[in-house]
């Protein structure tokens, strides 16, 4: 992969619609080149520029109304009791019977009516779906771009330490949250650090561990931060990302190992953290 492939996948990319191969090779020339990733980054951000202004439109109330006092007519008509003819009437049969209109053709234009209200309540909770499917997408295409930019700029920490003790205290004053750290050396992750990121306009905690040779970066966020309920994965560009939630806190941990592996961390940091709630 060189800088003159980069401008052709940029959009792909950062759509999650490249191949996995092709994907990890650039993930990979993006963390050796800051040209390209400084490319990648000034799309997401116009991305979510878009994302965060576009218009959205509710359907008047009037239209509510018009359904409402047409349904009301139809049930009315539907109540009202049939005439019977005059004893004395003659009936003439006529040579081209018109036939009365039936039941469903005065019913069509009330269905009609009809499916559009219902239209509009699931076109409602649709957009309403795919608005907090998108800002949970989106919210792990910004953990990963802080992931990758850690390791690009190898500004993995702010504190290097393995002690809990060092490394919790380190946040006090800089975020309103206070992160539960525990060292998980003993399980094969040990604690490397922490540094202060910046995700969603806010600053966040970010605790560092380590498995094997890979990174792994715990983000701490508000819980409003994400909407989504209990754990979720998600998998951008090669690496993959867990959510969950403690207590008021939202954590998304990124790494480029495998999501059973990560997963075990997830399981190992919830363990150690409720067992250890003031760690």
């Amino acid at each position: 992969m060189d800088c003159g492939s980069t401008p052709a996948l940029v959009h792909p990319f950062i759509d999650s619609e490249l191949d996995p191969g092709p994907a990890a090779e650039l993930a990979a020339h993006l963390r050796d080149c800051p040209s390209c990733a400084h490319q990648v980054e000034e799309q997401r951000v116009l991305q979510r520029t878009i994302r965060r202004g576009a218009q959205r439109y509710r359907a008047p109330d009037r239209l509510r109304s018009a359904i409402t006092a047409a349904l009301a007519a139809e049930a009315e008509a539907e109540s009202r009791p049939e005439t019977a003819a005059p004893a004395t009437a003659t009936v003439v049969p006529l040579p081209h019977p018109t036939p009365a209109p039936s039941r469903w053709a005065t019913w069509r234009p009330l269905a009609f009516a009809a499916s559009i209200a219902l239209a509009v309540v699931t076109s409602s909770a649709i957009t309403a779906y795919v608005d907090r499917q998108g800002a949970q997408d989106q919210l792990a295409q910004d953990v990963v771009a802080s992931h990758v930019r850690s390791l690009m700029a190898n500004h993995l920490t702010d504190v290097q330490s393995s002690d809990q003790h060092t490394v919790k205290p380190w946040f006090n004053g800089r975020i309103d949250l206070s992160p539960a750290v525990e060292d998980l050396a003993a399980d094969g992750f040990p604690l490397v650090g922490g540094r202060m990121d910046y995700i969603e306009n806010r600053p966040v905690a970010a605790l560092v561990y380590r498995h094997r040779q890979h990174p792994i970066n715990l983000f701490v966020l508000p819980a409003s931060s994400a909407t989504g309920m209990g754990s979720e994965s998600f998998s951008e560009h090669g690496y993959n990302v867990l959510h969950w939630r403690r207590g008021d806190m939202s954590l998304w941990a990124a790494s480029d190992l495998n999501l059973a592996e990560l997963k075990e961390f997830q399981r190992l940091y919830e363990q150690r953290t409720a067992a250890s709630p003031a760690s």
